[in-house]
């Protein structure tokens, strides 16, 4: 199955629609099958004295506060026209983040193919009530939350009518640690709820998302930028496009080498399995009508004549012919 591979551009844009385009051509070159923003009004996300995160205040202007922060990186709704013109243009699908009632029902006119529901929302009641009675597919990210609160929220959802449920497994911080990444937990979310997972991934660089898919993941979401360097609050912990192409191109090569699970003999292995393997050969010369013993007979190289799993059944029976030192044994 194809792994659905999200480019987080997030709020990479700084507000800028001709940025915000530059980064869907971005992501449509790097392969990704879908190109995500966040959409938000800063009134209705976080009071005007709301602190920014620790990372936050690394990235950013540390006297600003959140809401300052998040105003200037706040697109026009009539510049959404223009994105999702450009995706088509580039032959990727167009997805947002909603962060407040307003913002849901301005994306609910663009027909996205799913609802992101970040993590900071698993606990938002009312939230999860609007967006499941969209009736609409849900990727629900899980950071910062137990399996209860996931368990909660996805029969929240379920319970008012949501379409199916992909869990995203995340840990919310940038960057995530890689001791807290806790992959195994997909196993336990695709256990607990019975519905298929995904990861979201916060780490520095390619190896997580891609082990992820080894794991089971069927979405990947990575957030990306054109330049790790510029301002912003998640730039530093974002993917610059030279690693999320490579990124992309590891994980197709995971699912090709993910196979169907039925153990057997590849169609290129079937070509060297009598190079490999080994035959039942005459040690010595053997003449005709002379007892095969473990004194005359050696297994060796090619694989095309008796097996030697046949060992013991051709000891003690009579050689048919002559055979010369290194001959295949015929019986």
């Amino acid at each position: 199955m194809k792994t659905i591979i999200i480019a987080e551009a997030g709020v990479n844009h700084n507000g800028d629609i001709n940025l915000a385009k530059k980064l869907i051509e971005c992501a449509a070159r790097a392969g990704a099958d879908i190109v995500k923003f966040q959409t938000f009004q800063p009134e209705l996300l976080v009071s005007k004295a709301a602190h920014k995160a620790a990372y936050q205040k690394k990235t950013t202007d540390k006297n600003e506060s959140q809401f300052d922060m998040l105003r200037k990186l706040t697109l026009p709704n009539d510049s959404y026209y223009e994105l999702i013109n450009c995706c088509m243009q580039n032959n990727i699908v167009f997805l947002s983040t909603p962060f407040d009632f307003q913002s849901i029902d301005f994306l609910m006119k663009f027909n996205m193919p799913y609802w992101k529901i970040p993590s900071g929302e698993i606990t938002n009641l009312p939230y999860l009530i609007k967006i499941a009675q969209t009736k609409r597919p849900i990727l629900l990210s899980s950071g910062m939350s137990t399996l209860d609160e996931i368990k909660t929220a996805s029969k929240v959802l379920m319970q008012n009518g949501s379409g199916e449920i992909i869990i995203l497994h995340c840990t919310t911080e940038y960057p995530a640690p890689m001791s807290e990444v806790n992959l195994n937990a997909m196993d336990a979310i695709r256990k607990s709820v019975g519905v298929r997972v995904g990861y979201s991934d916060h780490t520095v660089g390619i190896e997580v998302p891609i082990a992820a898919v080894a794991l089971g993941a069927v979405v990947i979401e990575k957030h990306f930028t054109l330049d790790k360097n510029m301002e912003g609050p998640d730039h530093k912990a974002s993917l610059e496009p030279h690693d999320l192409t490579a990124m992309i191109k590891a994980i197709r090569n995971i699912e090709k080498a993910m196979g169907t699970g039925e153990k057997k003999p590849t169609a290129s292995e079937s070509g060297n399995m009598a190079i490999a393997r080994k035959s039942i050969v005459a040690r010595c010369s053997i003449v005709k009508g002379e007892s095969f013993t473990e004194a005359n007979l050696d297994v060796k190289r090619p694989g095309n004549g008796i097996s030697p799993m046949r060992w013991f059944e051709v000891l003690g029976m009579k050689a048919v012919r002559d055979f010369e030192e290194d001959e295949l044994i015929e019986l």
